[in-house]
Protein backbone atom coordinates (compact mmCIF):
# COMPACT_ATOMS: atom_id res chain seq x y z
CA UNK A 1 0.00 0.00 0.00
CA UNK A 2 1.26 3.34 -0.99
CA UNK A 3 1.84 5.99 1.34
CA UNK A 4 -0.32 9.02 0.60
CA UNK A 5 1.52 12.08 0.44
CA UNK A 6 0.53 15.14 1.72
CA UNK A 7 1.38 18.15 0.13
CA UNK A 8 1.65 21.56 2.07
CA UNK A 9 -0.14 24.58 0.52
CA UNK A 10 1.59 27.17 0.80
CA UNK A 11 -0.78 30.29 2.06
CA UNK A 12 0.47 33.59 1.86
CA UNK A 13 -0.27 36.83 3.94
CA UNK A 14 -1.16 40.07 2.91
CA UNK A 15 -0.63 43.01 4.84
CA UNK A 16 -2.84 46.00 4.05
CA UNK A 17 -1.05 49.33 4.40
CA UNK A 18 -1.42 51.31 7.76
CA UNK A 19 -4.99 52.94 7.31
CA UNK A 20 -5.10 56.28 9.78
CA UNK A 21 -6.90 59.19 9.90
CA UNK A 22 -6.71 62.56 11.59
CA UNK A 23 -8.72 65.03 12.87
CA UNK A 24 -8.50 68.55 15.04
CA UNK A 25 -10.26 68.76 17.79
CA UNK A 26 -10.81 71.33 20.25
CA UNK A 27 -10.75 71.21 24.27
CA UNK A 28 -12.12 74.09 26.43
CA UNK A 29 -11.05 73.81 30.38
CA UNK A 30 -14.26 72.52 32.86
CA UNK A 31 -11.69 72.79 35.72
CA UNK A 32 -8.23 74.81 36.09
CA UNK A 33 -4.87 73.19 34.29
CA UNK A 34 -1.65 72.68 36.91
CA UNK A 35 1.79 72.41 35.40
CA UNK A 36 4.33 70.39 37.06
CA UNK A 37 6.93 69.82 35.13
CA UNK A 38 10.36 67.91 36.75
CA UNK A 39 12.52 71.25 36.54
CA UNK A 40 15.96 71.30 34.61
CA UNK A 41 16.87 72.98 38.60
CA UNK A 42 15.57 69.67 40.07
CA UNK A 43 17.02 67.11 37.55
CA UNK A 44 20.51 69.61 37.92
CA UNK A 45 20.46 68.72 41.73
CA UNK A 46 19.87 64.81 41.63
CA UNK A 47 22.43 64.32 38.92
CA UNK A 48 24.92 66.35 41.63
CA UNK A 49 23.60 64.34 44.31
CA UNK A 50 23.84 60.76 42.23
CA UNK A 51 28.03 61.94 41.02
CA UNK A 52 28.67 63.64 44.87
CA UNK A 53 27.93 59.45 45.80
CA UNK A 54 28.38 58.91 49.58
CA UNK A 55 29.66 62.80 49.76
CA UNK A 56 26.27 64.17 49.08
CA UNK A 57 25.06 62.77 52.75
CA UNK A 58 27.98 64.08 54.53
CA UNK A 59 27.99 67.54 53.53
CA UNK A 60 24.26 68.10 53.07
CA UNK A 61 22.62 71.41 53.29
CA UNK A 62 19.33 73.12 53.05
CA UNK A 63 20.04 75.96 51.01
CA UNK A 64 16.65 78.90 50.59
CA UNK A 65 13.83 78.40 48.44
CA UNK A 66 12.95 80.14 45.65
CA UNK A 67 9.59 79.97 44.90
CA UNK A 68 9.46 82.15 42.04
CA UNK A 69 12.08 79.97 40.32
CA UNK A 70 10.46 76.80 41.56
CA UNK A 71 6.93 78.28 39.91
CA UNK A 72 9.01 78.85 36.27
CA UNK A 73 10.79 75.95 36.57
CA UNK A 74 7.47 74.25 36.65
CA UNK A 75 5.95 75.27 33.10
CA UNK A 76 6.33 73.82 29.85
CA UNK A 77 7.20 76.39 27.67
CA UNK A 78 7.98 75.67 24.32
CA UNK A 79 11.08 77.15 21.83
CA UNK A 80 8.80 79.81 20.27
CA UNK A 81 7.60 80.69 23.38
CA UNK A 82 4.14 79.52 24.21
CA UNK A 83 3.15 77.53 27.18
CA UNK A 84 2.20 74.17 26.02
CA UNK A 85 0.78 70.83 27.45
CA UNK A 86 2.69 67.92 27.22
CA UNK A 87 1.12 65.76 24.13
CA UNK A 88 2.26 62.33 26.07
CA UNK A 89 -0.17 63.11 28.56
CA UNK A 90 -3.19 63.18 26.21
CA UNK A 91 -2.28 60.43 24.40
CA UNK A 92 -1.47 58.42 27.84
CA UNK A 93 -5.01 59.60 28.85
CA UNK A 94 -7.02 58.42 26.28
CA UNK A 95 -5.45 54.99 26.39
CA UNK A 96 -6.10 55.14 30.17
CA UNK A 97 -9.88 55.65 28.98
CA UNK A 98 -9.90 52.63 27.01
CA UNK A 99 -10.50 50.90 30.45
CA UNK A 100 -14.00 52.50 30.90
CA UNK A 101 -15.44 51.05 27.53
CA UNK A 102 -13.50 47.76 27.58
CA UNK A 103 -11.17 48.20 24.87
CA UNK A 104 -7.72 47.03 25.32
CA UNK A 105 -4.73 49.03 26.25
CA UNK A 106 -2.14 47.88 24.61
CA UNK A 107 -3.84 47.88 21.34
CA UNK A 108 -4.81 51.46 21.90
CA UNK A 109 -0.67 52.02 22.64
CA UNK A 110 -0.32 50.93 18.55
CA UNK A 111 -3.35 53.03 17.31
CA UNK A 112 -3.57 56.22 18.93
CA UNK A 113 -1.37 59.17 18.71
CA UNK A 114 -1.18 62.82 19.62
CA UNK A 115 0.42 65.23 17.44
CA UNK A 116 2.67 68.12 18.84
CA UNK A 117 2.56 71.62 17.32
CA UNK A 118 6.39 72.44 19.01
CA UNK A 119 8.98 71.12 21.33
CA UNK A 120 9.63 71.96 25.11
CA UNK A 121 12.73 74.62 24.93
CA UNK A 122 14.50 72.90 28.10
CA UNK A 123 13.87 69.29 27.91
CA UNK A 124 12.76 68.72 23.98
CA UNK A 125 9.06 67.21 24.99
CA UNK A 126 6.67 67.32 22.24
CA UNK A 127 3.87 70.02 23.52
CA UNK A 128 0.35 70.97 22.53
CA UNK A 129 -0.31 74.90 22.35
CA UNK A 130 -2.11 76.00 25.36
CA UNK A 131 -4.15 79.30 25.29
CA UNK A 132 -4.29 80.72 28.47
CA UNK A 133 -2.39 82.58 31.10
CA UNK A 134 -0.68 81.27 34.14
CA UNK A 135 -0.66 82.70 37.80
CA UNK A 136 0.97 81.48 40.77
CA UNK A 137 -0.45 79.36 43.13
CA UNK A 138 1.86 77.66 46.50
CA UNK A 139 0.30 74.88 47.44
CA UNK A 140 0.87 72.33 50.14
CA UNK A 141 1.69 68.84 49.65
CA UNK A 142 1.87 65.62 51.11
CA UNK A 143 5.48 64.20 49.67
CA UNK A 144 6.20 60.02 49.40
CA UNK A 145 8.24 59.94 53.32
CA UNK A 146 4.67 61.94 54.66
CA UNK A 147 6.12 65.28 55.22
CA UNK A 148 4.49 67.98 53.88
CA UNK A 149 6.13 70.75 51.82
CA UNK A 150 5.34 74.17 49.99
CA UNK A 151 5.39 74.28 45.92
CA UNK A 152 4.72 76.60 43.58
CA UNK A 153 2.63 76.07 40.20
CA UNK A 154 1.31 78.01 37.25
CA UNK A 155 -2.32 77.65 37.66
CA UNK A 156 -4.73 78.35 34.42
CA UNK A 157 -7.85 79.06 35.75
CA UNK A 158 -9.09 79.53 31.81
CA UNK A 159 -7.48 77.46 29.14
CA UNK A 160 -8.35 75.80 25.79
CA UNK A 161 -6.42 73.77 23.10
CA UNK A 162 -6.47 72.55 19.85
CA UNK A 163 -5.81 68.60 20.13
CA UNK A 164 -4.56 66.90 16.47
CA UNK A 165 -5.37 63.11 16.94
CA UNK A 166 -4.09 60.14 14.36
CA UNK A 167 -5.67 57.16 15.00
CA UNK A 168 -5.95 53.63 13.30
CA UNK A 169 -9.26 53.40 11.46
CA UNK A 170 -9.14 49.93 11.27
CA UNK A 171 -9.37 49.65 14.92
CA UNK A 172 -11.51 53.08 15.66
CA UNK A 173 -13.83 55.49 14.06
CA UNK A 174 -13.64 59.27 14.21
CA UNK A 175 -16.67 58.93 16.31
CA UNK A 176 -14.98 56.42 18.45
CA UNK A 177 -11.88 58.29 18.80
CA UNK A 178 -13.77 61.86 19.76
CA UNK A 179 -16.19 59.89 22.03
CA UNK A 180 -12.47 58.70 23.88
CA UNK A 181 -11.31 61.96 24.55
CA UNK A 182 -14.71 63.72 25.97
CA UNK A 183 -14.24 60.51 28.19
CA UNK A 184 -10.61 62.09 28.76
CA UNK A 185 -11.82 64.77 29.74
CA UNK A 186 -14.44 64.04 32.31
CA UNK A 187 -13.36 61.21 34.05
CA UNK A 188 -9.44 60.84 33.06
CA UNK A 189 -8.30 64.72 33.09
CA UNK A 190 -4.72 65.97 32.10
CA UNK A 191 -1.92 68.10 34.60
CA UNK A 192 -1.40 67.65 38.28
CA UNK A 193 -4.64 67.05 40.55
CA UNK A 194 -6.60 65.46 37.81
CA UNK A 195 -9.06 62.66 38.75
CA UNK A 196 -6.71 59.77 37.15
CA UNK A 197 -3.83 60.83 39.40
CA UNK A 198 -1.55 57.99 40.14
CA UNK A 199 -0.79 59.17 43.59
CA UNK A 200 -4.20 59.87 44.73
CA UNK A 201 -7.87 60.65 43.57
CA UNK A 202 -7.15 64.49 42.14
CA UNK A 203 -8.04 67.43 43.13
CA UNK A 204 -10.62 68.08 40.59
CA UNK A 205 -8.51 69.45 37.84
CA UNK A 206 -7.56 69.49 34.35
CA UNK A 207 -11.09 68.43 33.12
CA UNK A 208 -12.23 69.55 29.81
CA UNK A 209 -14.73 69.46 27.06
CA UNK A 210 -14.49 68.79 23.40
CA UNK A 211 -16.52 71.66 21.30
CA UNK A 212 -15.52 70.96 17.80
Amino acid sequence: MLDKIKEKVSESVVISPPNFQSAKVKIVGTAPYVMNKFSSANRQKMMDKQEAGDRARKNKKRDPKDFNAVYKGAMHVSTDGWYGIPASSFRSAMISACRTVGFQMTRAKLCLFVEHDGIDADDGSPLIKLDGKPERRDMAVKLADGSTDIIARPFFAKWSATVRLLWDADQFSATDVINLLSRVGVQVGIGAGRPDSKASAGCGWGTFKVEA
